[in-house]
């Protein structure tokens, strides 16, 4: 079976200080909910990627359990250590701990971290140790019963594989979104197919990359399968050393959308007081875009805005309370 990679990136900075919370954070709006969405708690986002440091400050108290599935460390399954630093600065963008005392905040700080070591650390892995990686998380539970509630994977290879798209399905089934980044192949073409798998996969939700300016990012792949896109320019997160990187690419805007997963499943089952199944998940997800002009093959459903809903009630109560029309009847006319 052939080879899959790590998303290519480019590390921008490496540096001892950390934001308490990063650009991209508040870019998506996520401390808005964290009151709402209790910052994700309750939530398993599992990173498929090159391990986390597991010591890391902004990490230790949001990693429930780890495995590797790549030879490194002499294929010991339960070092999970990051010797290429992508994967622990995906975990802290996702679910990186919200510390009064310093450090950064992910997206959902509460939310708990399943790592899933499915990369070496030069960046390469094969299809067979993803597929048993997304095997894994579908079918892990954690010590007081916890289950996978997100996947996240921001790798991807030239080749559709059944098998790779079987565990997919299979997640998918089973209610858990997978995230995936669209890949950096992008040539500024809008109406360039350009795909990497399992990004490429309809059931999945492919994410393309934004810089601070609400532009889309050069380096960000195009094609009729890209959902939204989130912040992926000059992001900050954690790195191993127990220090924080800058890092650019779609590898860093996928977990933006994997930690708002935890942050949605919350808010929304406490409005239905039910389980969302993962097409009310996407659906939930979906209503909390922006449209920023660009064809659909860029940024699928637009910029993922966390509390759009909440500012949108606020402009009716607002109409409202000049022209005397109630949300209901504005939605109904």
């Amino acid at each position: 079976m052939p080879d899959i990679h790590l998303i290519p990136y480019r590390i921008e900075e490496i540096s001892s200080r950390a934001p308490q919370i990063p650009e991209g954070v508040r870019m998506i709006q996520a401390p808005a909910v964290w009151e709402a969405a209790k910052k994700g708690i309750g939530n398993v986002i599992a990173i498929l990627d090159t391990g986390c440091q597991p010591d890391h400050p902004d990490l230790k108290d949001r990693i429930i359990e780890g495995r590797n599935f790549t030879p490194d460390f002499d294929g010991d399954p339960s070092n999970f250590d990051d010797n290429n630093g992508h994967g622990t600065h995906v975990a802290g963008t996702a679910a990186a701990s919200h510390q009064e005392t310093g450090g950064i905040a992910g997206v959902a700080p509460e939310a708990h971290l399943l790592i899933l070591k499915v990369l070496s650390g030069e960046g390469n892995g094969d299809y067979e140790g993803i597929i048993k990686g997304i095997h894994y998380a579908v079918d892990w539970t954690g010590p007081n019963g916890e289950k996978t509630s997100v996947i996240s994977m921001s790798l991807g290879g030239p080749q559709d594989i059944p098998e790779l798209y079987e565990a997919v399905k299979r997640a998918v089934d089973a209610g858990i979104p997978v995230v995936c980044a669209a890949g950096n192949e992008g040539d500024d073409s809008p109406q360039t197919d350009e795909f990497a798998y399992p990004g490429a996969y309809g059931e999945v939700i492919q994410v393309g990359a934004v810089d601070f300016r609400r532009k889309i990012a050069p380096f960000s792949n195009t094609n009729n399968e890209i959902d939204l896109v989130a912040p992926g320019t000059d992001i900050y997160s954690a790195y191993p050393g127990s220090k924080y990187a800058s890092l650019s690419g779609t590898s860093m805007a996928a977990p933006h959308v994997s930690g708002a997963l935890a942050l949605i499943k919350n808010i929304a089952e406490n409005e239905f007081a039910r389980d969302l199944t993962e097409a009310e998940l996407y659906a939930q997800l979906v209503r909390r875009t922006v449209p920023l002009g660009y064809p659909k093959t860029a940024e699928g459903n637009g910029l993922l805005a966390l509390d759009i809903l909440s500012k949108f009630e606020q402009l009716f109560k607002l109409f409202n309370s000049s022209y005397g029309i109630s949300m209901q009847q504005g939605l109904d006319q």
